[in-house]
C-alpha cells in the first residue's frame, strides 16, 4: 500500500489518486471479511467523481503463496460469509499467504465472539466486565505475538492483533499496535476507529505518533467528536467538505451527531432530515435521530421513522431502539422496554440501549431492574444509576455513582452538580463547596458556552458558603458572578449589600479557610481516584 504515502496529511489536491486508494482498500477489506471498513471506504469513494476506465485501479496481484492457498481461501471465504467461522478456520489451517492467514485468525476470533455473545444473550443481565469471555483470545494473542516479534504481520494482521489486545484489556499495548497498523496500512479505517475508542482525552492524542496521511484528517475529526471537542470537529469536517467530500453521507451524519452532542437540536434535526433525503434506506445513526425526535415530542415524525425502518430491516439494533423510543413517547413503557431488550439481544454491547431500557424501568417504577440495566461503565449510565439510588434513599451508593461518573469522564458535566446537591442535602457544606468549585473550573476550562442553569446555582451556593465562613472577598466575588445570571441576580445584589454593610460595621474577614479542599475520604473507597481541588480563581471565569 505504498501509494497511500503519496499524499501527506491535509493534502487533498489529487482526489483521483485518493479515489483509487479507497477503491483498492475497499476490495482488500472485503477479501478479508472486514465488511465495515470496506463499506466506509466504498461510501467515501462514492462521494468522489467517477474515474474513467483507463484510471481504474488494476486487479490485486496474486503472490505465489496466494495461488497455493487460493482453493482453501475461496472455500473458507464462502463459509465465513455464512458466519460458519469454525468451518472456515478448519479449511484454512496451514495456509501461509497473508490474506488466508488473516482470514484464519479472524475466523477464530469471530467464532469466540459469537460464542460469547450467545452466552451473554442467554443470561441477558448487566454487562459486568469480564463476566463472559471470548475463550479464543489468549491463544490468538500468543500466536499473533510471535508473528509480530518476527515482523511477519501486515497492516491487517496488526489490526487484528490490536483488537485481541484491546479485548484482553491491554490498552497501552493495543494503542501501540494500532498506531503501528496505521503506519503500515494508513488507508484501513478500522485501525483508526479502534484508536478513537481507546484515546480518552486530548493529552493522550498529543503523544500519538501518527502517520502523515490524508486519512489522519478523518481520524482527527472523528476523535474530536468522541472527545466532545465539537468546535474542532466541525472545523475539520468543514475542511473535508471544502476539499471535495461534500457528497459524503458519512461526513453529513457525523456533523449531525456532533450537533446532537452539543444539544443543538434544531440544527441536528435539519441535517438528519437532509441525510434521509440523500440516503433514504440508511439505518446507521437513526437511533440518534429518533432521540432528537423524542426530545422534541415529534410523534408523527417518530412514528413514520419507526414504520419506515421496520420495513427496511426490523432486526437491526437501531430499528429496535427507534421503535422503543416511539412506544416510550406514547407512554407504553412495557412495550418500549421490550424493544430495548430486543436491541440488546442483537448486540449486548450496545450501551445506549441499556440506558434507554433503564429509563423505561424507572417509568414503570421497577427501580431494581433499572439499576441492573444501568450497570455498564459509562458516565451517563452512572449518573442515571445514582439517580436510582437517590430515589431509593441509598445516598452513600448514589454519591459513589456520581463520583465514579466524574472520574470516568463526565460527558454531560452534571455528575459533580448532583454530588454537590447530595452533600447539601446531607448538610456536608464543605464537600458541597468543593464539588461546586471543581464543577465551575471544569465548565470554564473546556471553553464551553455556558448555558447551564447549574453554573448560577454553583456560584449562589459558594457565595453563601463563603459568607457563612466570613470570607468576604471570596463571597463578594461569587456574589458578583451571581449578578450575571437572571435567576440569581437579585440574590447576588442582596448578598453584596450585606457584605458591604458588615464591612462598614467593622466585621473583619476570617483569616482561616474553613476546610482543606480535598475530596472526602468516604468517596475514596473501593479504589476511587481522588483529586486535589485548588481554591477557586475567579479572575479567569467570565460568563
Amino acid at each position: 500500500m505504498a501509494a497511500a504515502a503519496g499524499l501527506s496529511g491535509g493534502d487533498f489536491s489529487d482526489l483521483r489518486e485518493i479515489k483509487k486508494q479507497l477503491l483498492s482498500v475497499a476490495e482488500r477489506s472485503r477479501e478479508r471479511g472486514l465488511q465495515h471498513s470496506g463499506k466506509w471506504a466504498s461510501e467515501l469513494a462514492f462521494a468522489l467523481d467517477p474515474l474513467p476506465l483507463s484510471e481504474l485501479p488494476p486487479p490485486l496481484a496474486l503472490t505465489e503463496e496466494d495461488a497455493r492457498d487460493l482453493d482453501a481461501y475461496t472455500l473458507a471465504k464462502s463459509y465465513f460469509d455464512l458466519k460458519e467461522y469454525d468451518r472456515a478456520a478448519y479449511f484454512l489451517r496451514g495456509c501461509k499467504s497473508q490474506k488466508a492467514y488473516f482470514l484464519y485468525m479472524y475466523s477464530r476470533y469471530l467464532s469466540g465472539e459469537k460464542k460469547k455473545d450467545d452466552e451473554t444473550v442467554d443470561s441477558l443481565g448487566p454487562l459486568e466486565k469480564g463476566q463472559v469471555k471470548n475463550e479464543a483470545l489468549r491463544e490468538l494473542r500468543v500466536e499473533l505475538s510471535k508473528k509480530h516479534k518476527a515482523r511477519e504481520l501486515d497492516g491487517f494482521g496488526l489490526y487484528l492483533y490490536g483488537v485481541v489486545l484491546r479485548k484482553l484489556d491491554l490498552v497501552k499495548e493495543a494503542i501501540d499496535v494500532f498506531v503501528e497498523a496505521a503506519h503500515v496500512l494508513p488507508l484501513h479505517w478500522g485501525a483508526w476507529l479502534e484508536l478513537c475508542n481507546l484515546i480518552t482525552d486530548k493529552e493522550m492524542l498529543k503523544f500519538l505518533s501518527l502517520p502523515d496521511t490524508w486519512m489522519k484528517e478523518f481520524f482527527l475529526a472523528h476523535i474530536y467528536t468522541e472527545l466532545q471537542l465539537i468546535e474542532e470537529a466541525l472545523q475539520k469536517y468543514q475542511s473535508l467538505i471544502d476539499a471535495g467530500f461534500s457528497k459524503s453521507t458519512y461526513i453529513i451524519s457525523q456533523i449531525a451527531v456532533a450537533y446532537h452532542n452539543i444539544r443543538d437540536i434544531d440544527k441536528a434535526l435539519s441535517i438528519f432530515n437532509e441525510l434521509r433525503k440523500q440516503d433514504p434506506y440508511r439505518i446507521e445513526n437513526m437511533d440518534t435521530f429518533s432521540n432528537l425526535l423524542y426530545v422534541r415530542s415529534m410523534k408523527p415524525e417518530l412514528s413514520y421513522l419507526a414504520h419506515n425502518l421496520c420495513e427496511i430491516d426490523k432486526y437491526r439494533v437501531e430499528t429496535c431502539c427507534v421503535i422503543g423510543n416511539y412506544y416510550s413517547l406514547r407512554s407504553q413503557h412495557e412495550k418500549a422496554a421490550l424493544y430495548f431488550q430486543r436491541a440488546l439481544k442483537l448486540n449486548p454491547r450496545y450501551l445506549g440501549a441499556w440506558t434507554l431500557m433503564g429509563h423505561e424501568y424507572m417509568e414503570m417504577k421497577n427501580t431494581s431492574a433499572a439499576i441492573q440495566a444501568y450497570r455498564p461503565n459509562d458516565s451517563r449510565m452512572l449518573v442515571a444509576l445514582g439517580e436510582c439510588y437517590e430515589k431509593l434513599n441509598q445516598l452513600v451508593e448514589a454519591k459513589k455513582c456520581y463520583w465514579r461518573a466524574y472520574a470516568v469522564g463526565d460527558v454531560e458535566k452534571m455528575a459533580l452538580v448532583k454530588l454537590a446537591k447530595l452533600h447539601e442535602q446531607l448538610n456536608e457544606s464543605e464537600q458541597a463547596a468543593q464539588c461546586y468549585i471543581k464543577y465551575i473550573q471544569d465548565i470554564y476550562s473546556c471553553g464551553e458556552i455556558v448555558e447551564h442553569l447549574e453554573v448560577s446555582t454553583a456560584f449562589r451556593y459558594l457565595a453563601q458558603y463563603y459568607f457563612k465562613c466570613k470570607l468576604w472577598d471570596e463571597a463578594s466575588a461569587c456574589a458578583q458572578k451571581c449578578c450575571a445570571f437572571n435567576d440569581t441576580r437579585e440574590e447576588g445584589k442582596a448578598l453584596l449589600r450585606q457584605i458591604l454593610q458588615l464591612r462598614n460595621q467593622g466585621e473583619t474577614s476570617s483569616t482561616e479557610i474553613a476546610a482543606p479542599f480535598f475530596l472526602p475520604a468516604s468517596l475514596s473507597a473501593n479504589n476511587t481516584p481522588t483529586r486535589r481541588v485548588s481554591p477557586l480563581n475567579l479572575s479567569s471565569v467570565t460568563p
